[in-house]
């Protein structure tokens, strides 16, 4: 396999908060109902919120194209853990589609939140 991008994307907790915090249409703009459910179990939601927006952005432009630049939707981005707690990346709905059809084998993500900030890191191989 080869690496066909790298990703990183920071993000101010306190922003997503504020956006949060307006209603659900940010909400439901970019998250999942998976995500949605995960994150607003957490002890600090905006922190979970904040570092899956940071692992979408991460993705988009390890993928070259960036948000609505023919690239996949932020819903399409799905961020779940594995069993060992390890957040995992996969594409659903029309995302999957172009998962397939650019030949993405893998793709590795890292996560880091506290207070303030969250991070993200992707690797896509193919």
């Amino acid at each position: 396999m080869s690496i066909l991008g790298i990703g990183t994307d920071i993000v101010d907790v306190s922003r997503v908060a504020a956006k949060l915090a307006k209603g659900d249409s940010f909400r439901n703009l970019v998250f999942t109902p998976f995500e949605i459910s995960y994150c607003e179990k957490q002890g600090v939601p905006a922190e979970s919120y904040a570092a899956r927006f940071a692992a979408k952005e991460a993705f988009l432009k390890a993928m070259g194209t960036g948000w609505g630049n023919g690239g996949v939707n932020f819903d399409e981005i799905e961020v779940r853990n594995d069993v060992a707690g390890k957040p995992v990346i996969s594409l659903i709905g029309k995302g999957a589609d172009k998962y397939t059809a650019l030949g993405i084998k893998k793709i590795w993500v890292s996560l880091s939140h506290e207070r303030t900030a969250a991070i993200a890191m992707v690797v896509i191989e193919g």
